[in-house]
């Protein structure tokens, strides 16, 4: 079964040169060409009929590049780099590795073969020793004074305990799993980092929805921070804003496709990230779980992160973020968060069945006594 995107492809392809459309007009009859490919068909013809169906037309038509054909050819061509890039990425960080790693075979092999160059050269000059010795014995066993001259011939010699010489094939085999230990995590990352690079093309223009703020938050004039505020104001108590949870969302929602933004979180002890269902409860203090129609990763203590999956679940970060990535695929039921400075994955909601709106949501937390009075920033992404 043909995969959606070569599903699209072959509908953005000219039937004449079986490519996708360069400059594509459409015929009369409504049919889709690349300009040069119609052209030539009908330069080489003394009728100007459609390749397709066939239909003639009394005059050459004036034919008219359109434009809306062509930003899909174009976006479609995106579409296929960022999803080759990856891959490309990949093979040359496999190649780099396959060239070091052989590279370090070859210096292993080349010590080996010294160090049993040395052993042979060693062993060949003890053998030489122990011949002239045995020639000697044999040329004096008919002296009649043997006994002084035997025993200091056949004294100890500092001769090397050959069987416990080896070659450390452990150590060899130690460094090898190393290598592809390290290779494992460099491929692991490059995944990752190209998967955030592709995500960041889905980026959306994201604001602060102040009908949705909880009282006591604070949102910049552009709406695009927000911090907690500790006195309450006086808003309307309108059916979306959140009464409990110190909480905002963006003003758009998505019901469909891919969307993806980024929030400074620098210096904050604690807060809360991800996305919304549009039907929520807004009121009372209400567990930040997908059975409740959220999905989101937090910060508590400083340092303590993690995914409320229900049952939550701890996540082990290298670092501490400094910006949070979030990222949405609606029809595959995925959302994502990226540690967007190092580039590196922190969880992934994946399965999931959405319904509905889905809106971006944020939550400072409470000040901490002044420690976690910093603001989350939406920021652009680069």
């Amino acid at each position: 079964m043909p995969s959606s995107s070569g599903l699209l492809t072959e509908g953005l392809q000219c039937s004449i040169c079986l490519d996708v459309f360069t400059d594509p007009v459409t015929t009369p009859c409504g049919h889709n060409f690349c300009k040069i490919c119609l052209n030539k068909c009908w330069d080489n013809s003394q009728t100007c009929s459609c390749p397709y169906c066939k239909e003639t037309f009394k005059h050459r038509p004036d034919l008219k590049i359109n434009t809306t054909l062509r930003e899909v050819q174009k976006n479609t061509e995106r579409e296929k780099a960022a999803c080759i890039e990856p891959f490309t990425d990949l093979i040359r960080s496999i190649e780099r590795h396959q060239t070091e790693l052989l590279e370090m075979m070859e210096e292993q092999q080349k010590a080996a073969e010294k160090q049993e160059q040395e052993l042979i050269e060693e062993l060949e000059q003890e053998i030489t020793e122990l011949k002239m010795r045995n020639t000697q014995l044999e040329q004096l066993s008919q002296t009649e004074d043997l006994i002084p001259i035997y025993s200091s011939l056949c004294s100890p010699r500092n001769s090397r305990n050959w069987p416990e010489i080896s070659v450390d094939t452990h150590a060899s085999l130690e460094t090898l799993k190393r290598a592809l230990t390290q290779l494992k995590d460099t491929i692991g990352e490059k995944l990752y980092q190209t998967s955030l690079k592709w995500m960041q093309q889905y980026a959306v223009d994201v604001t602060l929805d102040p009908d949705t703020a909880h009282p006591k938050l604070i949102l910049s004039d552009d709406g695009k921070q927000v911090r907690h505020g500790d006195i309450r104001q006086k808003l309307p108590d309108k059916l979306e804003r959140f009464n409990k949870n110190v909480s905002v969302l963006g003003k758009e929602g998505f019901s469909s496709g891919r969307f993806y933004f980024e929030v400074q979180v620098k210096g904050k002890t604690k807060w809360d990230l991800g996305v919304a269902r549009e039907s929520i409860d807004r009121k009372g203090d209400i567990p930040l779980t997908p059975s409740n129609g959220y999905w989101t990763v937090w910060l508590r203590n400083g340092d303590e992160y993690k995914a409320l999956s229900g049952p939550s679940v701890s996540l082990s970060l290298r670092v501490k973020p400094q910006r949070v990535g979030v990222f949405v695929d609606y029809e595959e039921g995925l959302v994502c968060f990226y540690d967007v400075e190092s580039r590196s994955h922190i969880f992934s909601f994946t399965a999931q069945s959405f319904t509905g709106k889905l809106y971006p949501y944020f939550s400072p937390c409470n000040n901490d006594g002044g420690k976690n009075s910093g603001p989350l920033i939406i920021t652009a992404v680069n």
